[in-house]
């Protein structure tokens, strides 16, 4: 019996009903915890019924990217 890939499957919810999930994209292009946070917001915030909270998710996770990154640098 093969085992469904875990990509096939939605655990809760139904939002992330995409041709690539956010996780793949994520992790293909290697993405840091902020980045990545971004694209599962911006992916989901039309599909979820929480458009402004999520829009509000991005702009922080974008302002903590920054702050984190200038530090990295400094």
């Amino acid at each position: 019996m093969d085992t469904p890939s875990s990509l096939a499957r939605q655990q809760g919810g139904d939002h992330y009903v995409h041709p690539i999930q956010p996780i793949e994209y994520i992790m293909k292009n290697e993405l840091d915890f902020c980045a990545g946070n971004i694209v599962k917001y911006a992916t989901r915030a039309p599909h979820k019924g929480q458009f402004e909270s999520d829009i509000k998710k991005i702009i922080h996770y974008a302002e903590l990217w920054l702050e984190l990154q200038h530090q990295k640098y400094d």
